[in-house]
């Protein structure tokens, strides 16, 4: 059985850090977290034993909100990753706020590069790949989703360079749209000698001009598989993927 998540610093009864929605370390509208980010959160608290301890990494940090949550559970350092320079800045402020900016090293930089020949314990993900061109979103930027025509264009490098980051024995826990090939990612992962299981399947709502943007052979062939619709809503499976290195 897999132990719950850590209680609150100061032990039982204690009482958590106080809930608000604005304040110190805020992200702008366009970085607020989505339901993926929830999942991912939710995931590295069900396993809340590989982030204690560990140096953790986020490849595409957004609001900080991933690396925030990495540093509650008690990993010993926070590296974060993202083309966007406001990204870069909206963590650093959340990290601050929160307490956890000491442990932390955020770049501005293109995948991997900021990070050669560093390796680490966990590496956690949740990047844009849905199978779209660059375009705004309401009050997204054009980079928040797309992972280009196949929802690849960011992904296959990342999984590519996963193995040579994670130290032996190290894990990663990787957000998946299922409607862009898990096997493909799967094959990947294994010719770096990665093991990679679905730890858990979510449905997420895909609003309709999300949907529009979507390359259409992909919407056509998934449609009833891993894309659902009923009536005007539409929703679309993702998977929560667990990686590990041997040790």
């Amino acid at each position: 059985m897999t132990a719950p998540p850590a209680l609150p610093p100061g032990g039982p009864g204690a009482a958590p850090p106080a809930l608000q929605p604005s304040g110190p370390g805020a992200a702008p509208p366009a970085l607020r977290p989505s339901e993926y980010t929830a999942a991912l959160i939710r995931r590295l608290q069900v396993r809340a034993d590989w982030v204690r301890g560990a140096a953790a990494l986020e490849m595409g940090i957004g609001s900080g909100v991933v690396l925030a949550a990495l540093g509650a559970l008690g990993a010993a350092s926070l590296t974060g990753i993202d083309i966007e320079p406001e990204a870069v800045a909206a963590g650093a402020a959340l990290l601050d706020a929160t307490g956890h900016g000491a442990i932390a090293a955020l770049h501005a930089g293109d995948m991997w590069q900021p990070v050669a020949g560093q390796r680490f314990g966990l590496v956690v993900a949740n990047l844009p790949h849905f199978p779209m061109p660059p375009r705004a979103l309401g009050d997204r930027r054009p980079s928040w989703s797309s992972g280009g025509a196949d929802g690849r264009r960011l992904l296959d490098p990342f999984l590519a360079g996963l193995a040579r980051h994670l130290a032996p024995g190290g894990r990663a826990v990787v957000m998946h749209n299922a409607f862009i090939g898990l096997a493909r990612s799967t094959a990947l992962l294994a010719e770096g000698g990665l093991a990679c299981r679905v730890a858990e399947t979510i449905l997420v709502p895909i609003a309709a001009e999300k949907l529009a943007a979507m390359t259409r052979s992909v919407r056509e062939a998934e449609q009833g598989r891993t894309l659902h619709a009923y009536g005007p809503h539409a929703f679309g499976e993702v998977a929560v993927l667990e990686i590990e290195a041997p040790a």
